[in-house]
């Protein structure tokens, strides 16, 4: 017979705190950051360097920050590379933010390209994917009768994984006018709506560093890029600009973040309005300012 006493759980170990991160770890670190992804983690960011990989210093065990960053350099696959940008890039967004760029759009854009068959936008830097859906639920309103594309890219894995999904809680969508929500929203439950699959269908996502030379083999009528560029020094900014620049056709805008100017840096781009640029259009074409 087996007595209670016999009967022991051991309690769980308790888990090894993450350690300090140290100044010469945390300098290895943001220059890493820099060189593979344009990120300016600026002095004064060791706190929140240190809280956003912790994690992943925990998990794998390792005794220092200096360990773990050796062990990204060393691992040839990239995926220890694509987790650190992960938990150290910020991916808020949401629907209909900065909402003067989607009114210019119905307002000044979307009938200079009624004349076309497809249109295909390019957001870079597109987070979870509510400005990919906001634009296309724009597209299709006003545009129904043309094909709608939309290169979706980030150099986050899990904002893209997040996006494709595109499965949002009933918080997250409260902004989203109802029209929206019955037109191109299939209810997935009581708590949560995802986008409907005709509009999916649509959008492609795709892993892309903007601070890498591009490879797009198309132009673009519209990139949207916004909240991107405050990560990066002014040398990173006038380089992606210029990559973007190239990528847009004749006449093409550029939407940038409100929170970004493009005044401090060289490019070949006309200001529209504020957070809003365009490429020279060699027609002579001049677009309408307010």
């Amino acid at each position: 017979m087996t007595r209670n006493s016999d009967w022991q759980v051991t309690p769980p170990a308790p888990m090894n705190p993450a350690p300090e991160i140290q100044p010469q770890e945390f300098e290895e670190i943001r220059v890493l950051a820099r060189r593979t992804s344009g990120l300016d983690l600026q002095p004064g960011k060791q706190e929140l360097v240190s809280a956003r990989l912790r994690r992943l210093v925990r998990g794998g065990g390792f005794r220092s920050f200096r360990e773990y960053y050796h062990s990204v350099v060393a691992d040839a696959t990239g995926k220890a590379l694509a987790a650190m940008i992960d938990a150290l890039t910020t991916n808020h967004t949401s629907f209909l933010r900065e909402s003067d760029h989607f009114e210019f759009l119905k307002s000044e854009v979307f009938r200079q390209w009624s004349g076309r068959r497809q249109i295909e936008i390019w957001s870079a830097g597109c987070a979870t994917g509510a400005e990919v859906w906001t634009l296309a639920f724009l597209l299709n309103d006003a545009l129904p009768t043309h094909m709608v594309r939309i290169a979706a890219t980030d150099i986050s894995t899990r904002a893209l994984e997040f996006g494709q999904r595109a499965l949002y809680p009933v918080s997250r969508c409260e902004g989203i006018p109802r029209e929206w929500l019955a037109r191109y929203f299939v209810a997935e439950s009581p708590d949560a709506y995802r986008v409907a699959p005709r509009v999916r269908a649509q959008v492609t996502f795709e892993r892309l560093n903007l601070v890498q030379p591009l490879a797009w083999r198309r132009s673009f009528p519209a990139i949207f890029c916004r909240n991107v560029m405050i990560y990066f020094d002014r040398p990173t900014q006038e380089r992606v600009v210029q990559g973007l620049a190239a990528c847009l056709e004749p006449g093409g805008y550029l939407f940038v973040g409100h929170a970004e100017s493009l005044t401090r840096i060289a490019h070949s781009l006309e200001y529209v309005r504020p957070a809003v640029y365009r490429k020279p259009d060699p027609r002579g074409e001049k677009c309408s300012r307010p």
